[in-house]
């Protein structure tokens, strides 16, 4: 079985919540990848300690790799960068994301014309 397929029924199998919260943070990463935790915890509404479990939970996945540039005279702390798993997870959850969000609006859509009819 393909690694990345596995990843993903890994995260599949966890709550509706926690997929979202992941796929969030790969595209908080991916748009910024230099922010520190609480600056990425502050955008994405999550505590600093929720933020650090899912980093260290992506982080072991191998879907995150995470740099330590302390030593750099500019101070830049931590760099957080997607793998090429992570690219390709974030791509398949947000792929997923909208279709269930396209079958929600045709689902409204189509209650909203039946009730129409109705009146």
């Amino acid at each position: 079985m393909n690694v990345i397929f596995v990843q993903i029924m890994n995260i599949n199998n966890k709550s509706k919540n926690n997929k979202q919260d992941y796929l969030n943070i790969l595209r908080n990463i991916s748009k910024k990848p230099k922010n520190s935790q609480r600056k990425m915890a502050n955008q994405l509404g999550f505590s600093l300690g929720k933020l650090n479990y899912c980093l260290v939970q992506l982080k072991k996945k191998g879907l995150v790799k995470i740099n330590n540039f302390s030593k750099n005279p500019n101070k830049l702390g931590y760099a957080y960068i997607l793998t090429p798993k992570g690219i390709s997870l974030k791509t398949k959850l947000t792929i997923n994301f909208m279709k269930k969000k396209m079958k929600e609006y045709d689902d409204l859509k189509s209650e909203i014309e039946e009730s129409k009819r109705c009146d």
